[in-house]
């Protein structure tokens, strides 16, 4: 078939939408192009993703900090999620305008040259009177605490856990499926351990093993009810009774994420892995193969390679669909400009998955300023009750929420 200067490819009218598209947004005339069959032919699949219907995010602007953990907590008991970041926290009030503008101060988190020493704010009632603390470490200081939740206006105490070595961040799993989540510091130059709370204010520590990993999952690895450990160069069962063996079935690389995400993509009934290079570039992810004699082997898929410093990771469902959708992006500066690509363009990303590959979904990319990187404990939540999931990423580029508006 032979085409005209101009002519759009009357086969594949998607090839005509995405000329309009560049005519638009770039100012390039449809009629500046000469079109082949094999530019039909290779654009269609590109133009299919684009065409699928999207999140629309509305960006709002919380605070210029560069605190890198935000949690959602109910700091007032007034049914409402509020946000906790660093030495503040902001209270969900207002209208569509003011939400979240007002800031309190909690106290003062501990500062070491570019970086807080505030590595996750996980909300748990540590001493069970009914107001929501958080717990918190840090790489520098190399403490575990918990800060509580006084319930006025005066600073909140910081209380010490355990002296756990170098905080990568914290993470919250129900190791033994009591209903009651335990606390797991990754702690990539010291032994795998976590804590649990057995009274009101007291921790008490369990070792897992000598396991040092920049980088940690938990979920069930082989079907038999409990959940494991994913470190990043192998899962650790567990026994039961505080018991744990080590199978090196993988290799990660030297800085997994954290989290390592343990779901079953394929509905094969076994759970693969999810996983990004925390820094340096690519995200992947690991499905679990069982060979016939009951050898375990994961094989390595790439999801995305554009980007570096896939530090953070969030598996839920924000489209609606009831699927979940991976959340997570480009962290900022993770090692101050010392990472690879760390002076390319930041962004924030959604992947969805149709049950054989991940699709990639842009919710704010750009130089910084304009893009938004993530920071290293990020959350999804319903913030209005508006029954979608909102982003809220905290980070050296700043505390934001990207409010969910739905599918368009």
């Amino acid at each position: 078939m032979n085409y005209k200067r101009g002519q759009i490819c009357p086969k594949n009218p998607k090839v005509a939408n995405m000329l309009n598209f560049f005519s638009n947004t770039h100012g390039i005339s449809v009629r500046t192009f000469v079109l082949c069959p094999f530019l039909c032919a290779i654009t269609t699949p590109f133009l299919w993703a684009q065409e699928k219907e999207k999140i629309k995010f509305t960006p709002y602007f919380v605070a210029a900090e560069s605190f890198e953990s935000v949690g959602v907590i109910d700091v007032n008991n007034d049914g409402k999620p509020d946000l906790v970041s660093g030495d503040f926290y902001y209270l969900n009030e207002g209208d569509a305008k003011t939400i979240f503008r007002k800031r309190h101060r909690l106290g003062d988190q501990p500062a070491f040259a570019e970086y807080f020493d505030d590595f996750s704010t996980i909300p748990i009632d540590v001493n069970k009177d009914g107001r929501m603390d958080f717990v918190t470490g840090g790489w520098f200081g190399e403490t575990l605490r918990w800060h509580e939740n006084p319930g006025t206006n005066e600073e909140w105490p910081a209380h010490e856990i355990a002296k756990v070595g170098n905080v990568e961040t914290v993470r919250a799993w129900d190791l033994d499926n009591d209903g009651q989540v335990e606390i797991v510091p990754n702690t990539p130059n010291s032994p795998l351990h976590y804590f649990k709370l057995e009274g009101p204010g007291k921790f008490v520590r369990y070792e897992v093993g000598d396991y040092k990993s920049h980088g940690i999952g938990f979920g069930d690895i082989n079907g038999d009810g409990k959940g494991d450990f994913i470190v990043k160069n192998g899962w650790i069962e567990n026994k039961g009774n505080n018991q744990w063996v080590f199978h090196p079935d993988f290799d990660m690389g030297e800085h997994a994420s954290i989290p390592i995400i343990v779901t079953d993509l394929n509905g094969d009934g076994k759970n693969d892995l999810i996983a990004g290079t925390a820094h340096d570039y690519g995200i992947y992810w690991y499905e679990q193969q069982v060979s016939a004699d009951g050898k375990r082997s994961f094989k390595k898929h790439l999801i995305d390679d554009t980007a570096s410093q896939y530090h953070e990771l969030v598996w839920t469902d924000i489209t609606g669909d009831g699927k979940p959708e991976l959340i997570t992006g480009k962290r900022y500066r993770a090692h101050n400009d010392g990472d690879p690509g760390a002076h390319d363009d930041v962004g924030l990303y959604y992947f969805t998955w149709d049950g054989k590959s991940f699709t990639k979904n842009i919710i704010a990319y750009g130089p910084p300023g304009v893009g938004k990187g993530t920071g290293i404990y990020m959350q999804v939540a319903d913030l209005r009750d508006s029954g979608r999931k909102d982003i809220v990423v905290a980070g050296k580029d700043g505390l934001w929420v990207f409010f969910n508006e739905g599918l368009q």
